[in-house]
């Protein structure tokens, strides 16, 4: 009798002892940079970690540069598709270089190849037991000189929408939240969310820098406050682990 409680015991120890691990795919927007302490550019995802406690693991593979397609072709999905374990969440969060129509090795057609990775990641997530959450790109500061913000993502946050809803996929729309955050900082004081410095201004750039795109430390943490935020008040249920993991 007292073997199979100490054994019981074991396995319960075990199983509250595991982590689950959110592992977050993607490109620059979301991805790890190179000298944190020194390059004025940080990925939302890379910030991720300190809004949760440890019984939450945020494996950041996001890379720069990266589409749907090109992060399929080599092997990125596959390698983490075979670590993926019941009760993982993976954040999908791509577009901003599957519109690169210049470029065969990323380009993907919205509505075709684009939309069908998107299923993809969400089907084999969920062959594994993990829940996949889809995110829209989030916005560029892109204002014209009205002081307007001017989307530049095509179809492709209209087709993580659809995908999200036919597929019942948890979803932030991280478009339409960075827009407003965009909004709110106004024209100029958003560059403030970017990279945009004046040469030899901090020392890691020696030139000047204006980058609408790409994330400061500042622009960082909003985005993945937001992210939070979303998860939070979610009411999917599918979505609990995560929010007790919050801080």
């Amino acid at each position: 009798m007292k073997k199979y409680l100490l054994i019981a015991f074991l396995i319960t120890s075990i199983s509250f002892g595991q982590k689950s691990t959110l592992y977050c795919i993607g490109d620059s927007t979301m991805a790890n940079k190179k000298d944190p302490d020194s390059n004025p550019e940080h990925g939302w995802a890379q910030v991720l970690q300190s809004f949760f406690k440890d019984d939450i693991k945020v494996v950041n593979k996001a890379v720069n540069g990266r589409s749907t397609k090109s992060f399929i072709n080599e092997k990125r999905w596959d390698s983490i598709y075979k670590k993926l374990k019941k009760g993982d969440y993976v954040f999908i969060e791509f577009g901003h270089n599957d519109e690169k129509i210049e470029d065969s090795t990323r380009y993907t057609n919205p509505h075709t190849v684009y939309r069908y990775n998107l299923i993809k990641f969400v089907n084999e997530s969920r062959e594994k037991g993990a829940i996949p959450i889809l995110l829209t790109s989030i916005a560029r500061r892109n204002f014209n000189e009205k002081g307007v913000l001017v989307p530049t993502h095509g179809d492709y946050p209209l087709e993580t929408r659809l995908v999200a809803q036919e597929y019942k996929v948890p979803f932030i729309d991280l478009e339409y939240y960075t827009e407003l955050l965009e909004q709110s900082y106004g024209p100029e004081k958003s560059k403030l969310l970017h990279l945009h410095f004046k040469a030899g201004e901090v020392p890691y750039y020696k030139d000047e820098k204006k980058d609408d795109t790409h994330l400061s430390l500042l622009g960082a943490n909003k985005i993945a406050q937001i992210v939070i935020n979303q998860i939070k008040t979610s009411k999917d249920s599918s979505l609990i682990t995560l929010q007790k993991g919050i801080k």
